[in-house]
């Protein structure tokens, strides 16, 4: 069922022992909404605690290192940033069923939640849980307003991708005036700083892209015996697949990571007109008209060419 923030406020301020749930590999935007919402709730003197399938890059222990919350049995199971209950890795199984609040931007949501806050105009969920708090008239904290500052600069690519809204320009205004917070050093370390292996990995980026209908379709393949060999870790990748649709001319960029043997995650770009989100969602997958992605099974020629097959019909 489908809420809008009057719904979602007596839902926040009637729970009590909350599990926020953020996908498997996680980025800035559902790490920041994960652990803003946490701050929120502690607000309203409410226990809680984030949990994600996959462990939190350091990169953002600015935001993690206040703990994810004390153990304890969970009464509330609360969704955020996950679109699908496929999302959740390893928690599907314990918690895929049993979600009570989902808070998500994704056109794709599947509604899988008993309570959905879904704004998919919003540039990030972190938008998105801001409004919330202002509508309830609950205080940000200094730690709750870097992580959404956090994740909407980086679901937005630092103001850069035409999914940004005015509004998220008005929160970062906002957050500036208001808190006292190293903008230039949140955004150094989400967008410049780099591991000597993820700067490995993007000098042979360019070896690893394939261009298919004269350049209009980039796909690029990392298997893990590729990251064994340059010695990266699953979670370099993060921010990656933008620069599938750097070249000019391209329309459609498909980056392609094994993520286990014979199980590869697909992050799909889109340059121009052509919706990624309905390409992915004809996969199981889904996302945003520019951004989005799906997990597929088996050999990498075979998940390349059924990506390849389904892509051009989309750029024809």
């Amino acid at each position: 069922m489908y809420i809008g923030y009057s719904e979602a406020e007596t839902f926040l301020r009637n729970c009590k022992d909350a599990v926020i749930i953020t996908h498997q590999s996680p980025d800035g935007d559902c790490i920041g909404a994960g652990f803003g919402l946490k701050d929120i709730l502690a607000e309203l003197g409410i226990r809680s605690r984030v949990i994600c399938s996959d462990e939190f890059s350091s990169r953002f222990d600015f935001l993690t290192n206040v703990g994810a919350g004390e153990e304890f049995e969970p009464e509330t199971i609360i969704a955020v940033d996950v679109a699908d209950t496929q999302l959740m890795g390893k928690y599907k199984d314990i918690y895929g069923d049993k979600v009570q609040l989902c808070i998500d931007h994704h056109i794709s949501n599947r509604n899988y939640a008993e309570k959905t806050l879904l704004r998919p105009k919003a540039t990030a969920v972190c938008e998105i849980i801001y409004d919330l708090a202002k509508f309830m008239g609950v205080k940000i904290s200094r730690h709750c307003a870097m992580c959404l500052y956090t994740g909407i600069a980086t679901d937005s690519g630092c103001f850069r991708y035409d999914c940004t809204t005015a509004e998220a320009h008005e929160i970062a205004a906002e957050i500036k005036r208001s808190y006292d917070i190293d903008f230039a050093e949140i955004n150094r370390n989400m967008f410049e700083v780099k591991t000597k292996a993820r700067m490995i990995l993007e000098s042979k980026f360019m070896e690893l892209m394939e261009e298919y209908e004269d350049g209009k379709i980039i796909f690029a393949a990392i298997t893990l015996d590729m990251m064994k060999k340059i010695g990266v870790s699953y979670d370099e990748f993060e921010g990656l697949a933008p620069m599938t649709v750097q070249l000019e001319g391209t329309e459609v960029g498909i980056l392609v990571k094994e993520r286990e043997p014979g199980l590869f995650k697909c992050s799909f770009r889109s340059a121009n007109n052509i919706n990624v989100s309905d390409i992915c969602r004809s996969i199981g997958g889904g996302g945003h008209a520019k951004a989005a992605g799906c997990s597929i099974e088996g050999t990498l020629d075979e998940v390349r060419n059924k990506l390849l097959e389904i892509t051009r019909k989309a750029v024809e």
